[in-house]
Order: structure tokens, then sequence, then C-alpha cells
């Protein structure tokens, strides 16, 4: 961890000032949402290398990583099963025009490990996953309509910002509240006989209530669409088997990416085979879709997981530090709430002064990261395979550092 005394961020401040002049997401506060802004002048911004559960910047500073990536990362950065594999498969050439033998055995390891997965279509990102879902619903139905919830991808149908974006692409997509079956009911009443599918998260930072994404599925299949699974976030972290197998939920697709390849560029659309025949109709095609190295990162990270015991590790840390969050919170008398998935795990403060609340923020998580913890102010955290109970101890150091900093700011 980092030690107590000011973070040097020199080098990665000074990187920032030559990216200004040539990158536009920096030039241009290029977030896609307004969520993914960090503490302006707190966070490193540039990273040198990583290992296990543990990132370093290029200052040299070191940090126990819950970010990770947004969540590529399950079983801990540079994963030595993963990275031999995926060398393997660079040394042999892994772009090579024909298709490669690991593409046919990802493809059967998805359909044994998914819960009603008959037929695989390898994508690179979870935006092209979302998107062919999509597309062979409305083949598939013959309706252009969608209902969605969640982050969905950055294509025309669900760009989170008006700009560039025809309006009419939006015009056939409505949403709906989440947790709320009348609210999806009233989406689908709006439009009876349009509807194409339902296109969702199981979840976000609210985990399911119960019973709510049976309903659902059940409710889109009642209008005669179907069911989709945005698992980007909770596929190969919440079970082997995804949301699907942990809520035991049945879609008739379901997309991947993220911890699927443990950071390596890849996606998936998987589903019933009478809708995937679909896939046979629209023009869906990348140049790189058939390369190897990260179709072979993908099999080893999978393989990994297929047993549990990583993920039933994962679930463990995860529940010792919201249990731990929980208790800090309450010993400083700060209003706020532990929140999310025990993979998952995120805090929000809930001061009802606004003021008093941002500075809470701000502070809590300078100082968590001054501390050597990253963790992302706006956006849920993540737990990888590589954690230990050690580490989840010094989490909560922080975070007690933290709680103190933030009590102190709120009330300043």
């Amino acid at each position: 961890m980092t030690g107590e005394g000011p973070l040097d961020l020199s080098e990665s401040q000074a990187l920032r000032r030559r990216a200004v002049a040539v990158d536009a997401t920096l030039a241009y506060e290029g977030y896609v949402l307004a969520r993914d802004r960090l503490v302006d002048g707190a966070y490193p911004l540039y990273g040198e290398r990583a290992s296990g559960a543990h990132i370093w910047d290029v200052d040299g500073n070191r940090y126990l990583d819950l970010i990770l990536a947004y969540g590529t990362i399950i079983l801990g950065h540079a994963d030595p099963v993963v990275t031999e594999a995926v060398l393997r498969e660079i040394r042999d050439g892994f772009a090579i025009t024909l298709r490669k033998r690991v593409q046919v055995e990802l493809a059967e390891l998805l359909t044994a490990v998914i819960p009603h997965a008959e037929k695989v279509f390898l994508l690179k990102t979870g935006s092209d996953a979302t998107s062919a879902a999509v597309r062979l619903s409305r083949v598939h139905t013959g309706r252009t309509r969608v209902i969605r919830w969640g982050y969905n991808g950055w294509h025309d149908w669900c760009a989170t910002r008006p700009g560039g974006v025809p309006t009419e692409a939006q015009a056939v997509v409505d949403s709906f509240d989440y947790n709320d079956l009348d609210s999806l009911r009233a989406a689908f009443e709006r439009h009876p006989g349009e509807v194409a599918c339902l296109l969702m998260m199981p979840f976000e930072v609210d985990p399911p209530a119960p019973g709510f994404l049976a309903g659902a599925a059940e409710l889109a299949h009642e209008h005669g669409a179907l069911f989709v699974l945005d698992e980007m976030r909770s596929g190969f972290r919440m079970a082997p088997g995804g949301a699907q197998e942990r809520y035991d939920v049945r879609a008739d697709l379901v997309t991947f990416s993220k911890a699927m390849a443990n950071g390596y560029p890849i996606s998936a659309l998987v589903g019933r085979e009478e809708v995937m025949r679909a896939v046979g109709e629209v023009h869906i095609s990348s140049t790189f879709h058939v390369n190897g190295a990260e179709m072979a990162a993908a099999v080893a990270t999978i393989s990994q997981l297929r047993d549990g015991a990583i993920l039933t590790h994962v679930e463990r840390l995860g529940e010792r530090l919201q249990a731990g969050l929980a208790k800090q919170l309450a010993e400083h008398g700060l209003p706020g709430r532990v929140l999310g998935v025990p993979q998952m795990p995120f805090l929000r403060f809930t001061d009802p002064d606004e003021a008093a609340r941002g500075r809470a923020h701000d502070a809590f998580y300078t100082e968590t990261t001054r501390r050597g913890l990253l963790l992302h102010p706006n956006h849920h955290w993540y737990v990888c395979g590589a954690m230990t109970d050690e580490d989840v101890d010094a989490a909560l150091e922080a975070t007690a550092s933290g709680f103190r900093a933030a009590e102190a700011a709120a009330h300043g």
C-alpha cells in the first residue's frame, strides 16, 4: 500500500499535460458517463504495471486495485495461466485469416458453462454483443422497438449522450424503473405488439428483488418479446453460469465480455438455437472477430473459474469488505449506505446536506487513494481472485482513515 505521506503524482500529471494536446478524451472531457469522473487531483491517471490484486502508477505508487479495469479483471492482473495461453497464440500467429482451433474450444466451453446456451457468436466488445442481440431480436420477432435498462453500450440505440445520434434511433427505445414490474408492464402496454426484446442488466448497484428477473422474463414473453440479459458485469463474476445461474432465471439471449477473458478484448452473444439462427440474416462483422489471442485468454479464464472455487473466494472477501465498511460507517455516524452484491460492492454517502455530502465524498476518496486503495468514487467496485484476507484488512485500514477524513470534512 502507498505510504501515509502526500501522494506524488508528478509524472502522472506531466503525462496528462502532454495528453491534453493530442488525446481528445482528455482534451474535451470525454467521459462516457458523468459518473466516470474521479476526484480531480487525487487520482493517478497513468499506470506502469499490474500484478495480482495490485497496480503501480507511473510515479511508482502501489495500490490495491478495486476498480480492476471496470470489472474486466476477475482472476487478478497478469494471471500467469492466461498470459501463457495468450503468448502461445501470439507465438503461433493469432491473426491468420483462417479460424483457429481455440475458437471451437471456446464456443464449446461457453455452451457447456452458460445455462441454456445452444449457439455462440464471438465478437470483440460489449457494445458489439448487445447491439448484435438487438439486431437478432428484431429479425426473429419481426418487430423494431426495444425496452432496455442499465448501461448497454455506446451504439446509437443506447447511447447515453444525444450528440451525433439521430433522434429516430432512440425513438424506438424505451426504458423502465428497475425492480418495478408495474413500470415494465406499462412500457410494454404503451406499444402493444411492437417490442422485439427486453434487454437489461440483471442488476447494477441494487440486487434484483426476489422474483423480479423471472417476472421481467415472463412479461417479455407474455408480450411476444425476447428476454435478453446483458451480463457484461455479472458474467463470470457472480457464478460460472452468471446471473442466470445465481438467480435461477432463463434468458433467450445473453451477452458477455469483461471478466470473460480477464481483461482481453472479446465478447460473446449466446442463446437459444431458434433465435441464434438469425445470425444468417444480419450483417455483423469485424476483421478482428477471428483473432485467436483473446479467445485463448477466455478459455484460460473460464477454465479456472468453472469449478466455482475462485468465485466463492471472491464472494467471501466481498462480504468481509462490506461488513467492515458498514461497521465503520456506523462507528463514525456518517450518513451512508453500503450497497451492491459482495462481488461488486459500493459505498454511497447520503447526507441530505448536498455540500456536506460532497465534502465527505471527496475527502473519503482522496484519503483512501493516498493510503494506497484504488476505489472508484462513482462506480461500483470489484473484487478479484488474487485478493487475500490480508488485502481486505489493508483495505479496511485505508477506509477507516477515509471515514475519519470524511467526518472531518463533512463538519468542516
